[in-house]
């Protein structure tokens, strides 16, 4: 069974690639896959912040 901390490694290593795509996706105005990739984003925020990961300098999607 991994550790909290692989736990969340392996969280904000998703965490980036989700907002590396929603980026993307926005800037081709890909809304359905955008909105398919903010329900990730949104589980994967509240799995960090549950961790206590102060995400202020990470997060560049902001919602």
């Amino acid at each position: 069974m991994p550790s909290g901390i692989e736990v969340t490694k392996t969280a904000l290593d998703d965490f980036k690639k989700i907002q590396k795509y929603m980026l993307l996706a926005r800037k081709e105005n890909a809304t359905e896959t955008y909105a398919e990739l903010k329900e990730e984003y949104l589980t994967l925020k509240a799995l960090l912040n549950v961790s206590g990961v102060n995400l202020t300098d990470i997060d560049k999607i902001k919602e």
